[in-house]
């Protein structure tokens, strides 16, 4: 009983979500509710687990953010009209903060497997796959609920 209130809550706070802003425009603190029900009720984070993995969680996904932000930034330069040595160098620097996001990876999964099981931390990548599916097959049914009204 308790999965099935947590998947329409997050069914609903999500629909609401899209449903109600423009475009591109978002309710973070609903996202953020949805994202927390919809984890915790696919890896079956009990009370004390859930108390313990989120603050970790959340630490891992700022730190990710903030080497996905590298990313996008030599992505944005390699657009650029370079030279094969600057090529290089960003090849370079690609490498090396892929190597620091596995680094942290490694560190992240060892810390939550002292909070949650490593089954639950195996299913974890699956289930924040599986969220933002979710995210983008709502936000496309509302589109099309809307065009053919």
């Amino acid at each position: 009983m308790r999965k099935i209130l947590i998947i329409l809550l997050l069914l609903t706070s999500s629909s609401t979500l899209w449903a109600q802003r423009p475009q591109r425009e978002y309710d973070k603190d609903k996202l953020e509710a949805a994202r927390v029900a919809f984890v915790t009720n696919r890896i079956n984070l009990t009370p004390t687990q859930a108390e313990k993995f989120w603050p970790l969680y959340n630490q891992h996904l700022e730190e990710r953010s903030g080497y996905m932000r590298e990313m996008m930034s030599i992505n944005r330069q390699a657009g650029e009209s370079i030279s094969d040595s600057q090529a290089e160098k960003l090849i370079e620097q690609r490498f090396q903060i892929q190597e620091k996001m596995m680094q942290s990876e490694k560190a992240f999964t060892k810390k939550i497997t002292e909070v949650i099981s490593p089954v639950q931390a195996l299913q974890l990548s699956n289930v924040n796959r599986d969220f933002t599916r979710q995210l983008y097959r709502m936000q496309r049914d509302d589109r099309r609920s809307r065009h053919s009204n």
